[in-house]
């Protein structure tokens, strides 16, 4: 079952007419991802747009993998990212802790899937699915908790905390090492978990992975290396120093040529606010260093390069190069530095031959403000190919629904008056509209003696509208603690109804946003992602709704 994302609350409009009114948007975006007579035609151009040589990518991702036991499929995939046929299906994201929420899963899934598919449909070419880590980013904020719906059916929110003041800035996430206060993480998510006999397994899998003293990025890639190796995978950290060393010609040329790209970059942002919203703010320079936190201190922040009249400086840091201090920094210390998300694309897209770029809602729209950049850097931008969406239903939710008659899209667009409406179906007695009726009653009564006592005394009149609107807020009362009384006998409709919210509509939001797979996991087993991997639809292009 599907549904269009026009049907959900909360989409933007630009995304919304990526998908059905493409021609509305052409001038943002070179590719339309449904015409797939421009696919060939585009896999040449990325191909042949920059001849590089191959093997010192795949020989750092090799590296990268050294402490891991590849499957035979990523094995070779990673081999053949030195073939001159083969092209990247690319997706990332933010490295949440336990994989942040079920979108992260939902993206990865989309990779593999495409890649396969791609393989089939044209052999002539290799595909790889390659997942991209975000582990330079430094909003230790946004990756630091989870959702789940505990015992109780409740929605509850589990956050790690390090101890360190949260406003502290800590650098780069992939480096921040693991305290032993995740310990107090797991016990609050062991208490708020349904036991099931799944319990024990999925717990110490995630204990083992997220341990103390262990950098956050090593532990999201084991978790997703646990997750999706045998599908061929290629997961990749672009903290690596040998990576950056190979990105020093983008970092260089965004410094060497800021003004100009800002430029660019806002005009295309302008013209996108005429009918739709710029998703990003654009910055003078979209590069990021990680420096001393202070004077001698050994820990580094990571602050924003800006410029200034004779050079440039880091954002909340009384540290300023020249021009020539910075490339110099750059060529010396390519590790140092980091691109911001308009840049991200380009550094991805420098380094491998991207085909498909596997993108949700919000990522689908920034993206029409970075196209600019690909041109500036003599770069082929890839098609960007929304990733699969879905909301699972399970058996005891799906049973609500049918119960009383409630509807996906209701819980997408209604969700707050579900229990309500179903109350007054099942109820033979409307209250609300009997007490309006009983109210309206009022009001011609004192209308019919309004019309009488001014030919009498008119301060009569004053009076009488005091008493009509005290009665009516005596009849507000009671209709109040009438509909007190109607919940309480329903209270197990409330319950029910409430239930199958608080599921599918967590937080108010879709249910990928916000859940971590360990939810279900935890309900249904590791091979939940068997389950989606057979589900899934990567070529509808709308919501899914999968029972499980």
């Amino acid at each position: 079952m599907f549904t269009s994302f026009s049907d959900i609350p909360g989409h933007q409009n630009l995304f919304l007419d990526y998908l059905y009114e493409f021609d509305n948007t052409k001038q943002f975006y070179p590719h339309n991802f449904r015409d797939k007579t421009g696919y060939v035609p585009n896999f040449e151009e990325v191909l042949n747009s920059r001849i590089v040589n191959r093997e010192p990518l795949a020989a750092i991702i090799e590296n990268q993998y050294n402490v891991f036991s590849a499957s035979a499929k990523t094995t070779k995939n990673i081999q053949q990212l030195k073939l001159k046929k083969t092209l990247a299906v690319v997706t990332g994201q933010q490295i949440g802790i336990l994989g942040g929420p079920m979108y992260t899963i939902y993206k990865i899934i989309t990779a593999i899937k495409l890649a396969a598919h791609l393989s089939v449909q044209h052999e002539d070419y290799n595909f790889v699915p390659v997942f991209w880590m975000e582990s330079d980013d430094h909003d230790f904020e946004e990756i630091r908790f989870i959702n789940i719906i505990d015992a109780g059916n409740n929605n509850l929110r589990i956050t790690y905390n390090d101890d360190f003041p949260l406003e502290e800035n800590r650098g780069s996430v992939g480096d921040v090492i693991i305290q032993n206060t995740i310990t107090s993480f797991f016990e609050e998510l062991e208490k708020g978990l349904r036991k099931t006999d799944f319990t024990p397994q999925v717990l110490s899998l995630v204990r083992n992975f997220y341990s103390p003293n262990k950098p956050l990025k090593t532990a999201f890639k084991e978790l997703l290396f646990h997750l999706f190796d045998e599908h061929g995978l290629v997961i990749f950290d672009p903290q690596d120093k040998s990576v950056k060393e190979l990105l020093k010609p983008v970092f260089i040329r965004e410094i060497d040529n800021f003004r100009r790209h800002s430029e660019k970059l806002i005009k295309t942002s302008a013209t996108l606010e005429e009918v739709y919203h710029a998703q990003v703010k654009v910055r003078p320079v979209n590069l990021f260093m990680n420096y001393p936190r202070s004077e001698g201190a050994v820990e580094k922040g990571r602050y924003l390069i800006e410029p200034t009249e004779s050079g440039f400086r880091l954002k909340n840091r009384r540290v300023k190069f020249t021009h020539e201090e910075l490339n110099n920094y750059i060529n010396s210390s390519p590790e140092s530095f980091s691109p911001n998300v308009l840049l991200r694309p380009i550094c991805q897209d420098y380094l491998f031959p991207t085909a498909f770029y596997i993108g949700g809602p919000s990522e689908v729209c920034y993206f029409a403000q970075v196209m600019p950049l690909y041109n500036m850097f003599g770069i082929k931008p890839p098609i960007i190919y929304p990733r699969s969406s879905a909301t699972l239903v399970e058996k005891s939710i799906a049973q609500i629904l049918e119960k009383y008659g409630i509807s996906i899209n209701d819980v997408f667009v209604n969700r707050d008056t579900i229990p309500d409406r179903v109350i007054n179906s099942l109820s033979s007695i409307d209250i609300e509209n009997k007490f309006k009726i009983a109210k309206n009653d009022v009001d011609k009564v004192f209308e019919d003696l309004r019309n009488l006592l001014v030919e009498l005394d008119f301060t009569s009149v004053e009076v009488s509208e005091k008493f009509r609107l005290k009665i009516l807020s005596s009849f507000d009362e009671f209709l109040n603690k009438s509909i007190e009384a109607r919940k309480r006998k329903y209270e197990i409709v409330i319950r029910q109804t409430q239930k199958a919210v608080s599921n599918l509509i967590p937080g108010n939001n879709l249910q990928e946003r916000e859940l971590n797979f360990i939810y279900f996991a935890n309900k249904y087993g590791l091979s939940i992602i068997n389950t989606l991997f057979e589900e899934f639809s990567i070529s509808k292009f709308e919501h899914q709704i999968i029972s499980i």
